[in-house]
């Protein structure tokens, strides 16, 4: 990564893309303290949140849903979204924040007694993305939450983030399926062996020729 700088405003849904090894897990890896930096910084809110451990970004209000989940499978529904509710505040809140993401995904509700490991991938996205919601962030990262999913689920797991950024998260994503990020987000960065090659609003980068013809094969 070489000076790599990005801002997600209050209220956003900010897309981060490019290709394979491009450095976009690397960034949300550095973001959410589980990468040291080597320089720059990382503030959540006007505070400095670089230099700290995992748990304490978490505590901050940052929450990491990673590439391919990392769920517990021998765990059930309820018992993997009960452990992203780890800090004071989070554990105060946990019954409201529960309840509010079962009305997001209700099949997680008929399913809360079943072993994650048991689910199929969308479930388990849901498992994912419910167990991030349940630290009550300010802001959601996520890492490609399209990756091995049907065209059904994607659209719905899509259809889920909108819902929450409509709520007041504030979202940062990384994704692959280009089209769909470009059409969730507001503003999008491109990233390029580890550079940030292209930025600006969403439609912008939809109609620009370089994205078309790099990502979209138009």
């Amino acid at each position: 990564m070489r000076g790599v700088s990005l801002e997600v405003r209050a209220g956003e849904i900010v897309a981060l893309i490019g290709g394979n090894g491009a450095g976009k897990t690397t960034t949300l890896r550095a973001v959410s303290g589980l990468l040291p930096l080597r320089g720059g910084t990382v503030t959540l809110d006007g505070r400095r949140v670089s230099g700290l451990g995992s748990a304490a970004v978490v505590a901050a209000g940052i929450a990491h849903v990673p590439e391919g989940r990392q769920l517990f499978p021998t765990m059930t529904v309820l018992e993997n979204l009960e452990l992203g509710a780890r800090t004071p505040a989070s554990r105060a809140g946990r019954a409201e924040t529960l309840g509010r993401v079962y009305s997001l995904f209700p099949r997680l509700a008929e399913r809360r007694t079943q072993l994650a490991g048991t689910l199929s991938g969308g479930e388990q996205q849901m498992v994912a993305i419910g167990r991030a919601l349940m630290a009550r962030p300010r802001l959601l990262m996520l890492d490609e939450p399209s990756l091995g999913l049907a065209p059904v689920t994607v659209s719905s797991i899509f259809a889920n983030l909108t819902a929450i950024n409509r709520d007041g998260l504030t979202i940062l994503l990384v994704e692959q399926n280009v089209l769909r990020a470009l059409r969730c987000s507001h503003r999008a960065y491109v990233l390029e062996n580890g550079t940030i090659t292209l930025s600006g609003p969403s439609a912008t980068l939809l109609a620009d020729e370089r994205i078309r013809q790099a990502y979209l094969g138009r």
